[in-house]
């Protein structure tokens, strides 16, 4: 699935573990309690996207734009930490 175009979609509590969503556009998309563990989201854009209760467990958010995304509790400063 790299550098597809989910902007906007619902993918709500979907299971995305392990999946390759390198360069994918995710913009607005509703990733609330989806599945994210061993993901590859390097470079993707996740600018406004819900990731409030994802598991993003692993997964690699290298390089990934998250302006303005809504993460969960301890992620932010943990990502601001690792990724800038």
């Amino acid at each position: 699935m790299q550098g597809v175009d989910l902007s906007k979609a619902n993918l709500s509590g979907v299971n995305l573990s392990g999946a390759n969503l390198y360069d994918a556009d995710l913009e607005g998309a509703n990733l609330q309690g989806a599945n994210l563990s061993g993901a590859n989201l390097q470079k993707a854009d996740l600018q406004k996207t819900n990731l409030t209760t994802a598991n993003i467990e692993g997964a690699n958010l290298l390089g990934a734009d998250l302006e303005d995304a809504f993460l969960p509790p301890g992620i932010a400063a943990q990502y601001q930490y690792q990724y800038h």
